[in-house]
């Protein structure tokens, strides 16, 4: 008998965790508080509460939540005032989802005193981790449940033999196989792994992208847009200003409309592995180079330099699941302190799978000054006779050790 006698379900009301719903019942004896999270991954979530209710789950032990605007504003754009890239490509769209549902895990589970969190995440994979390091940051006695680690129920042959067993509804798009693919969707990207992904010298399907046509098919006409940024985030498009998942779910619906977004790679999973996937990511896509734009401007050279050389390390700690951790708390606190003058706006223009950086302004805070940078006559804002002494100093240590060369010819 175990000593669980409540946990709260990280539940889509899929295949794979209403198998897990039934299976915590039977194997955990245990009170199940089911915990369906809306970071707009465009699928109808209120469906999982009638299946929550087929196997006894109490109707205040239902949880569905819209957290879009709070994943966007809290999580999403904070990730973007650092400029923020694992292993030069990946946005990070599923790994910055992953500390918001621990959060709210842990906080359903004090609000109804379980002693348990349950996940879907395989053994395999980075989300486990993620998952967990977050749930025990905010809560260092919580008990894990991850039955991809515990039961033997390792393929989709057996999943829908258990829940054929146990009169667990499954669409008919399992028992056909449905998609070829792993997918995971929210406001930030979908992403695909698996199946035919599985051979790294294969090309994607153009059937599998559902966010982007491709730049081939893009309209023929480029589209600009102004984008308007306050303390390094994005506050309005063309003038208008919106809610942050609202400002979001636009850049993916004008991205994916001109082809821009996607990207195929092979990445290091924190577990040691590597892992093929594929990604869109059209908002972040815009978002990223627009965000570097006003940056330009408005930032010192060497804080922005500073940023740069700190973000690998900051793209890691999430991709890793250390979005709780101390380090990247500190570093955050740093990034948003060179946020405070990262004000103005970016015109882009968008065009078969690029984003054109083509203009940027900052009317309070620009450090562009043009009398100084002019080709021009600068009436002697800049004395060009200093540069001699400046290059003259930082060439010294070169000068000592080419003479101590030459003196040992």
């Amino acid at each position: 008998m175990s000593d669980i006698r409540k946990a709260v379900l990280a539940y889509s009301g899929g295949l794979d965790t209403s198998v897990i719903l039934k299976w915590l019942q039977d194997t955990y004896r245990c009170e199940v508080v089911t915990f369906t999270a809306d970071l707009g991954q465009g699928e109808e979530l209120e469906a999982a509460r009638p299946k929550a209710l087929k196997f006894g789950i109490a109707p205040e032990n239902i949880y569905i939540e819209d957290l879009r605007e709070e994943f966007v504003r809290d999580y999403v754009f904070p990730m973007f005032r650092a400029n923020t890239v694992y292993e030069g490509e990946y946005l990070l769209g599923t790994s910055i989802a992953r500390p918001l549902i621990a959060k709210r895990m842990i906080e359903i589970a004090n609000l109804t005193g379980a002693e348990a969190v349950a996940h879907g995440a395989t053994g395999k994979g980075n989300d486990q981790v993620r998952f967990e390091l977050g749930a025990y940051a905010l809560r260092p006695d919580i008990r894990i449940i991850a039955p991809w680690r515990e039961w033997d129920l390792l393929s989709r042959e057996k999943l829908l033999a258990y829940a054929e067993r146990h009169d667990i509804p499954v669409e008919m798009k399992h028992r056909q196989g449905g998609s070829p693919y792993s997918m995971d969707a929210n406001l930030l990207h979908i992403s695909y792994e698996g199946r035919h992904l599985e051979d790294p010298a294969a090309e994607a399907e153009e059937s599998m992208w559902r966010w982007t046509v491709s730049p081939e098919a893009a309209p023929d006409a480029a589209e600009y847009l102004d984008l308007e940024f306050e303390k390094g985030d994005l506050v309005a498009i063309n003038g208008r200003r919106m809610p942050a998942d609202a400002l979001l779910a636009l850049l993916n619906q004008l991205g994916g409309k001109h082809g821009i977004g996607r990207i195929d790679l092979v990445e290091n999973r924190y577990v040691g592995m590597k892992s093929r996937g594929c990604y869109e990511t059209p908002g972040g896509t815009i978002l990223l180079p627009a965000h570097r734009a006003i940056e330009s401007i408005t930032l010192d050279r060497e804080v922005a330099h500073l940023k740069d050389d700190l973000m690998p390390r900051y793209a890691s700690l999430i991709y890793n699941g250390y979005w709780w951790s101390p380090e990247r708390l500190a570093l955050q606190t740093l990034i948003d302190h060179t946020q405070q003058s990262v004000n103005g706006w970016v015109r882009v223009k968008l065009y078969k799978g690029n984003v054109i950086v083509v203009g940027r302004d900052s009317k309070t805070d620009s450090l562009f000054d043009s009398t100084i940078a002019t080709f021009e006559d600068d009436a002697g804002a800049y004395d060009q006779k200093d540069a001699g002494g400046f290059i003259k100093l930082n060439a010294l240590r070169m000068r000592i050790a080419a003479n101590l060369a030459s003196r040992k010819r």
